[in-house]
């Protein structure tokens, strides 16, 4: 029987990332994501896959982002009973994320059905925390390099991706094919995480193409960070900095630790890390030394540096806090969390900033605030923006398009195929062209759920 990969996710869309690989009757999922962004990519959570989930023998991640983890809940609660192989920080990331994403949403459906804004009677959330906390016990760690079996005749190894804590490409051989998965790529020049490994040989390549169609600027995000929180303090105003808890907020915390160091900013210009998973985030990479740039003195800094709001009333203190002050705060797109809270308060004031950390999906609220909305919906009332809004270029940890033709570019030998995912349509096309013309490779955009034999 041929090798099939069937697209269940980041196929025409940079979320929701699952690709289905079958072969001889058994079937391994790399990646196990959420859908983001626009509500018909969002009503797709809920949709059945077109494999009863008990069928497929094993799961394996390329890194713990909800785009790519986000659905281990519900795969479990409908039936899935095998292992979910990944990296040790992957493991750690997953047991902060997961859990946090069910509460998120009961949070979110509990608001809902207490203000009578949801359009469902009652509301309910995707999946629970008991269904998160299930889910985390079928996780395995596998370090890098070293192969293994999570089906008998299919070989697996894992190789560094950057791009966060954990984070790998996924090598997997069966059936005579070779079949290399990117996961999320990093940068080479990322302020946290060591650039990616060299790829192997492989037969198919399946690439992420988030910034397939751009260049990342010249220049690094301690110097694009400094003007902006240099402005809004001088005007007394309050930054309000959605972050995405693992990765970015990291990022961000180190720079205003090092602007700080380096008396750029006032060592007094308050900083509130309002998000109990990135104080998590934080600490682990004191628990994974060498997988990061990072020395233990710098973390410890940087974790010094905030001031930590642990529970919903430090959260709601922060607003007593008058002058000037920095708010980082999930989620990094404004889809929910608490930096909605900090929105509804600081948004209506030209005083104020709101500053974007990176890539907005389509049809969030951060997208909204980037592309200039008079307004955003939150809570189900529609709220004024007066407040500056700034998009940082230099904190992205993807790849841009150079770094993916790089990385290509490294693989040895000659693919047969290569597959561009987890990009917007132009993203995905742009970087397809190039490989066409550039590496004369086959390569191709799949459309979400098409199958293909390798």
């Amino acid at each position: 029987m041929d090798v099939r990969i069937q697209f269940l996710g980041g196929a025409g869309t940079v979320t929701g990332s699952k690709y289905l690989v079958q072969h001889n009757g058994d079937a391994l999922l790399v990646d196990c994501g959420l859908f983001q962004g626009y509500k018909a990519l969002r009503l797709r959570n809920r949709n059945p896959l077109p494999i009863v989930p008990g069928q497929i023998r094993a799961v394996v991640l390329t890194h713990a982002h909800i785009d790519h983890s986000g659905h281990l809940p519900l795969l479990v609660r409908e039936g899935f009973h095998g292992k979910i192989w990944c990296t040790a920080g992957t493991r750690d990331l997953c047991e902060i994320l997961l859990p946090d994403s069910a509460h998120l949403q009961e949070e979110d459906a509990s608001f809902a059905n207490r203000h009578g804004f949801s359009r469902h009677s009652p509301a309910l959330p995707l999946y629970t925390v008991d269904d998160a906390m299930r889910a985390l016990r079928h996780l395995r760690a596998q370090p890098l390099y070293q192969p293994f079996e999570p089906i008998p005749g299919w070989r697996v190894q894992f190789f560094g991706a950057g791009h966060i804590l954990g984070a790998a490409s996924v090598l997997i051989t069966v059936g005579g094919r070779r079949l290399l998965f990117s996961g999320d790529l990093g940068r080479v020049d990322d302020t946290l995480m060591f650039p990616p490994d060299p790829p192997p040989a492989a037969d198919v390549v399946v690439v992420e193409s988030t910034y397939g169609n751009r260049l990342h600027p010249a220049g690094n995000l301690i110097d694009e960070l400094a003007p902006l929180l240099a402005r809004v303090a001088a005007r007394g105003g309050t930054a309000v900095i959605p972050v995405f808890a693992v990765g970015r907020a990291q990022a961000v915390m180190h720079a205003i630790d090092q602007l700080k160091r380096q008396q750029r900013l006032p060592r007094s210009l308050p900083v509130y890390l309002d998000s109990p998973m990135a104080m998590q985030a934080t600490a682990l990479l004191a628990d994974h030394p060498g997988e990061h740039r990072l020395s233990a003195a710098q973390v410890h800094h940087m974790a010094h540096g905030v001031q930590a709001a642990r529970t919903p009333d430090e959260s709601k203190a922060i607003a007593r806090h008058h002058g000037p002050k920095v708010i980082l705060a999930g989620s990094g797109m404004a889809t929910g969390g608490r930096v909605l809270h900090h929105l509804k308060l600081y948004l209506g004031d030209h005083r104020h900033m709101v500053i974007l950390t990176g890539y907005q999906a389509p049809g969030t609220r951060g997208d909204a605030l980037q592309r200039g909305a008079p307004t955003v919906r939150i809570h189900g009332q529609d709220w004024a923006v007066q407040a500056e809004v700034a998009l940082l270029q230099t904190a992205s940890a993807h790849a841009d398009a150079d770094g993916l033709m790089a990385w290509l570019r490294a693989i040895p030998g000659e693919p047969r195929r290569v597959f561009v995912t987890h990009g917007e349509a132009d993203a995905a096309d742009t970087l397809r062209g190039r490989i066409e013309r550039e590496l004369h490779r086959s390569a191709l955009v799949p459309e979400h759920g098409s199958t293909w034999a390798v």
